[in-house]
């Protein structure tokens, strides 16, 4: 996974992780064994002296893997097996989230609990520490070059400028809600 992905990953991923079910998806279903008489997603009780079906198991890729969400889709709500159980694998295209995600709600969300001032907004290494991610020059230099970055990388006030920039304007470009302030 490409060090943009993980940032993406966390950030696409959180929001999604946040978002209850109930929110993320419809809970409209076809089939027999998804009618509402027969299952209980979604809150429905079962007819009167029918056990109610258990809910099936969603499970989501690794915690804030792109795209994921915990919702129940249409096309598998009343089924046992599990949805998106493979690391990458998702009913959603990798590249867009499943609505838009506002980039700024969830990091201020994730700076409040950081046991530490950390200010994403204009910093890449405080950014990455918030994500819980590699902030080392290195790292920012791997993700200098992955991003095309063709300037000194030993001008480290320059490249994270760049950098922060760069982040800001491909989480917008991917389906984030960025302040304009904070893109190219």
């Amino acid at each position: 996974m490409s060090f943009f992905e993980r940032i993406k990953s966390k950030i696409f991923g959180s929001a999604h992780a946040d978002t209850p079910a109930t929110e993320a998806a419809p809970q409209a279903a076809t089939g027999p064994a998804s009618t509402p008489a027969s299952t209980n997603i979604g809150g429905t009780a079962a007819p009167a002296g029918v056990s109610p079906a258990p809910s099936p198991q969603i499970l989501a890729p690794s915690a804030g893997a792109p795209g994921t969400s915990d919702a129940v889709s249409p096309a598998t709500a009343g089924t046992s097996s599990p949805v998106a159980s493979t690391p990458g694998a998702s009913p959603i295209p990798a590249s867009a989230p499943a609505g838009p995600v506002d980039v700024a709600a969830v990091l201020d969300g994730k700076a409040k609990g950081a046991g530490q001032t950390l200010n994403w907004r204009h910093s890449i290494v405080d950014l990455l520490k918030l994500l819980d991610l590699d902030s080392s020059l290195s790292a920012r230099r791997e993700l200098a070059q992955e991003l095309g970055y063709t300037g000194d990388h030993d001008d480290s006030a320059a490249m994270n400028t760049w950098l922060h920039r760069q982040v800001m304007t491909k989480l917008a470009a991917n389906g984030g809600t960025v302040p304009a302030e904070l893109r190219d």
